[in-house]
């Protein structure tokens, strides 16, 4: 899709057969996907397959799609668990400096 001739793209999360989590950007999400799933895509995730979709965004260009990606990948599992359930108000919480997660649970 473009918005005003500037191509979109999307941000994503993908979980591996491992239990890890890949962080990627794309212009094309479904391309990109087929080629995470059959292992045509080098690097991290052609070793860790079948993999599941579990969260994307569309943003109107890449360069802010970028910029979730590169924010997403250094951020905690915790955190990238947080924006796939939506819990927004939880990462707000674990977003605060200093927060440590409970240990009942």
């Amino acid at each position: 899709m473009t918005y005003y001739g500037v191509m979109a793209a999307w941000a994503y999360i993908l979980k591996c057969s491992d239990g890890s989590y890949y962080v990627g950007c794309t212009t094309d999400l479904l391309q990109r996907y087929g080629q995470h799933r059959g292992g045509t895509f080098d690097g991290y995730t052609a070793s860790r397959r079948p993999l599941e979709m579990l969260w994307s965004e569309e943003f109107p260009d890449v360069n802010q799609a970028i910029f979730i990606e590169r924010k997403l990948k250094r951020w905690s599992r915790v955190k990238k668990e947080a924006v796939i359930r939506g819990d927004y108000d939880a990462l707000h919480a674990l977003s605060k400096k200093g927060f440590k997660p409970s240990s009942s649970s």
